[in-house]
């Protein structure tokens, strides 16, 4: 009798810590400012073995997969606490706002066509869509939706462009591989598809984790977006 009651006992511990571990990883999910990925969980529960850790991350998903107000995303390759898409009309009135930083059509056709040819030039933004695009690529680079990644190595050495980590968690994506089907996106902006070429940028030309500076010193000096050199970018 009294085994089992030892037993019981051990079982009720192994509980109770397991829940509080899946306690713990929510609130660091819930407070950490960018997706929370598994690698920053390990270092963060570095007392506890990965196994527990990510059977506390399975069960927070349970958790969050019974309906709520709130939802465990991954995106951006981390988790992150999100309200549902459908209740964000009634959030938005808690902030007084609507769409005022929506991007305009122009904005999201200019940052599907870098989303697909990454990394590409402002010349060849300007060729697929049949209009100058500075004003646009300043508005992205604003916004953290894009960023330079190198020069061309072609006459001028134009700078190029591709998206940022920013890009994949603003539109719920996990990495590049969750973009919808190109054909479906140049119809919706209205692009010819065959322009639009679906590739996996070079791992060295977009990290998910953003270089301190993307330029050299001697880029620091030179001139805008639109052409073969650009301002500070920020």
């Amino acid at each position: 009798m009294s085994e089992n009651n030892g037993q019981d006992r051990q079982e009720g511990a192994a509980t109770q810590a397991s829940a509080e571990l899946r306690a713990i990883l929510e609130a660091l999910i819930f407070a950490s400012p960018e997706p929370l990925t598994p690698k920053a969980m390990f270092k963060l529960l570095d007392s506890e073995p990965k196994e527990d850790v990510l059977a506390a991350l399975a069960a927070l998903k349970e958790d969050y997969s019974r309906p709520g107000g709130l939802q465990l995303v991954e995106v951006a390759g981390g988790f992150q606490i999100a309200t549902r898409p459908d209740l964000h009309d009634w959030v938005r009135r808690l902030f007084h706002e609507r769409t005022t930083q929506r991007l305009t059509v122009q904005g999201l056709e200019t940052l599907a066509v870098i989303a697909y040819r990454q990394p590409i030039t402002a010349l060849e933004i300007a060729e697929v869509r049949g209009v100058n695009t500075s004003g646009v690529l300043n508005t992205l680079l604003e916004r953290h939706l894009v960023k330079i990644v190198g020069r061309k190595q072609v006459v001028g050495r134009p700078f190029l462009y591709a998206t940022t980590k920013e890009f994949l968690i603003r539109f719920g994506l996990n990495d590049l591989a969750d973009l919808p089907k190109v054909e479906d996106m140049a119809e919706a902006l209205d692009l010819e598809a065959p322009i639009l070429v679906e590739r996996t940028p070079p791992e060295e030309l977009l990290p998910l984790e953003e270089p301190e500076d993307s330029l050299g010193e001697d880029d620091t000096n030179e001139d805008g977006p639109g052409g073969s050199a650009g301002g500070s970018i920020h």
